[in-house]
């Protein structure tokens, strides 16, 4: 691998044109229409951008990131670390039109499913457990979409997502969509967004994460290894995986059940 500062092309508005892989490496080409091709080819913020929480003020801390990711993060303290998952997945479907595969688990195991929510059904909490009830009001906008997605990250997070996934347990398999998760309250989660490889098949990684407050999902820089920074090496038997804000002990990559 290259020892000089690694390209990144800011004047690309893609994470795929923007970021050049190491010398010896080249991208990983996703099967067109997947989920790995979209976040591949997600597109970017300008340059220099600081990342903002959702009162749209910067966060403290803006040493972290290389680029930031061109969605919004709401106008909640929701759209966290699983939940900037969700929100991608989410959306994916959504620009897809595949509205009948858009549902989720609460935390409490109980699956609330877009089909459901534009036709009227919303939650109720009592004595902190969840209902639903059915209003009868049909709404099928984008708007109404987001406050679903709402609901969603109210209700889910990395315990939720990490019992709807599965391990994936060879570095070979490992690809753009699956995500490094410690479940727990709280936990944390960061997204694999990029996929290179060299003619070896060693493979290295961009991730990208939401955080606490709910900010702007962000690529981030590799601080342990400055020379290969942004990218990642990732190993699924690692002891443990140290990102730019988090150490995950054990290292668990996991894949969402519903995607191949």
């Amino acid at each position: 691998m290259t020892t000089q500062p690694l390209e990144i092309d800011q004047t690309k508005s893609t994470i795929r044109t923007r970021f050049n892989p190491p010398n010896g490496f080249s991208w990983v080409q996703q099967e067109p229409g997947s989920f790995s091709e979209f976040l591949s080819n997600f597109p970017l913020h300008p340059p220099n951008l600081p990342v903002r929480d959702f009162t749209g003020v910067p966060i403290e801390e803006q040493q972290h990131h290389v680029a930031i990711l061109k969605i919004d993060v709401g106008e909640k303290n929701l759209q966290q670390c699983a939940d900037a998952w969700i929100r991608l997945y989410a959306e994916y479907l959504w620009l897809n039109q595949r509205f009948d595969d858009i549902g989720f688990e609460f935390t409490s195991t109980q699956f609330f499913a877009w089909d459901d929510y534009k036709i009227g059904y919303r939650t109720k909490e009592v004595n902190k457990k969840v209902s639903f009830i059915n209003t009868g009001k049909f709404d099928d906008s984008y708007e109404s979409f987001q406050k679903y997605l709402e609901v969603i990250f109210r209700y889910a997070g990395t315990i939720s997502l990490d019992v709807e996934s599965d391990p994936v347990k060879d570095n070979a398999s490992i690809k753009a969509g699956d995500f490094i998760i410690k479940p727990g309250s709280p936990g944390h989660s960061v997204i694999i967004v990029g996929v290179a490889r060299n003619v070896a098949g060693k493979k290295l990684y961009l991730l990208a994460e939401s955080y606490m407050p709910a900010q702007d999902i962000h690529i981030l820089v590799n601080h342990k290894n400055p020379k290969l920074s942004p990218w990642y090496e990732l190993d699924v038997n690692a002891p443990q995986t140290v990102t730019a804000k988090y150490i995950f002990k054990p290292t668990s990559i996991k894949r969402f059940h519903a995607l191949p």
